[in-house]
């Protein structure tokens, strides 16, 4: 089974930097497309960063030209460098695969929709 393990959360002050990592782990051939997500209590889930396995990104309004996705796909992990942090950033971020394809045997299996668990981030002077 694959796992999504985040890191890189913390407390950090407005107009500071972050950088979330999350790396899948198990027997992976292939991930396709990789999301972080994130929450704050009484809110849905919101996406906040998208990226294909090609590479094409797509990000939420509210953190345009202050948050980079990207990913390198030797390491199984995606990473989001967030700038020019803001108090209203703060919340719960997930990392989120559509679909990973991993070995069983002397085949392979696609998963569908894996979480990682969550990291914190907290934006506060």
């Amino acid at each position: 089974q694959v796992q999504l393990v985040e890191s890189g959360g913390g407390l950090v002050q407005p107009g500071g930097s972050l950088r979330l990592s999350c790396a899948a782990s198990g027997s992976i051939f292939s991930i396709y497309a990789m999301d972080w997500y994130r929450q704050t209590p009484g809110k849905q889930r919101e996406l906040v960063a998208a990226i294909t396995s090609g590479g094409s990104t797509n990000y939420a309004d509210s953190v345009k030209g202050r948050f980079t996705i990207s990913r390198d796909n030797a390491k199984n992990t995606v990473y989001l460098q967030m700038n020019k942090m803001k108090p209203e950033d703060t919340a719960v971020y997930y990392c989120h695969a559509d679909a990973i394809r991993r070995a069983v045997g002397v085949t392979s299996i696609y998963e569908y929709d894996t979480w990682g668990q969550g990291t914190q981030v907290t934006v506060s002077s």
